[in-house]
């Protein structure tokens, strides 16, 4: 199993088969294609041997048996979760029971014209919270890198241009994108940045996760304590067969970093609290974690 960075994982379908996915999906519509989606599940299963490692490695930290079957049910969870940001990106909400708990702070800053930075990670599906911008509650940007997700993303774009307005793209080795969130939060707007990869400068500490160590990135309480601005974690947990639970839970007004020897005891601090809140998540929806890679050997 591999353990280098998550950027350098490829899609294991080419951008053909992502496309005959997603138009099978369009014409089969969510209940007619599980069977399409179980197969696919199984065929990563079946041969994609690092799936299964990781998998089981993470199942059995989360308490779950790890069989072969547990396995399964897993990538089922992520094929079923993947294939509703079609649906999700073509509007039909009334496919899905979202619940929220939480976010009503949000709307107060957004009413205010202040905006906020939200924590994500790859638990559920955090395309469902742009179910709020959708219908005019939160507008929710998310900052994503596409170079190891082209072939999902152009097929989403093709189904709903008007994805492109609620992402921004980074770049490696281009700091831009600090501007744009920058502008954004200045608006009301909200700009949703994953916490539980390391990002493209490598940045990150160790912190306890699940029984044992692992890294996480720094970059999201920098760029809040650059931006100064609130911080929030954001979580859309999935439930089978259709319902979705949204999370949004305050985590700091303002992130001000010391300088010196102090900044990275503070890093490391703030980092602690989101793995501590994400194990929590993890345990209590242990299908719905997606990092299908070697992520405590990971750098």
């Amino acid at each position: 199993m591999t353990a280098g960075p998550w950027y350098e994982l490829p899609e294991k379908s080419g951008a053909l088969g992502i496309q005959l996915a997603v138009g099978a999906l369009r014409l089969l519509g969510r209940r007619g294609s599980r069977w399409l989606l179980g197969m696919l599940a199984a065929w990563y299963v079946l041969f994609h041997a690092g799936v299964r490692r990781a998998s089981r490695d993470y199942l059995r930290r989360v308490g779950v048996h790890a069989r072969l079957g547990d396995v399964l049910h897993h990538v089922s969870t992520f094929a079923q979760v993947t294939a509703d940001r079609v649906f999700l990106t073509r509007g039909e909400m009334s496919r899905f029971r979202v619940q929220r708990q939480g976010g009503e702070e949000l709307g107060a800053l957004h009413r205010a014209g202040r905006g906020a930075l939200l924590v994500l990670a790859h638990l559920g599906s955090w395309e469902v919270l742009r179910l709020d911008s959708s219908v005019g509650k939160l507008p929710v940007n998310v900052l994503v890198y596409f170079e190891n997700s082209r072939g999902v993303t152009d097929a989403l774009r093709r189904i709903d241009p008007g994805v492109e307005a609620q992402l921004i793209e980074i770049h490696k080795g281009d700091m831009s994108f600090v501007f744009e969130v920058e502008e954004r939060i200045r608006r009301g707007e909200f700009v949703g940045t994953m916490g539980d990869r390391v990002g493209l400068d490598g940045k990150a500490v160790r912190v306890p996760f699940l029984g044992d160590e692992a890294s996480f990135p720094v970059g999201p309480y920098l760029l809040a304590a650059t931006l100064r601005c609130p911080v929030y974690l954001a979580f859309g947990l999935y439930e089978a067969p259709d319902r979705y639970h949204v999370h949004y839970e305050p985590f700091a007004e303002v992130v001000a970093l010391p300088r010196g020897p102090a900044r990275e005891p503070a890093l490391r601090e703030l980092v602690a609290r989101y793995a501590a809140r994400l194990e929590h998540h993890c345990r209590a929806h242990p299908d719905n974690w997606f990092n299908f890679y070697d992520f405590w050997r990971a750098a």
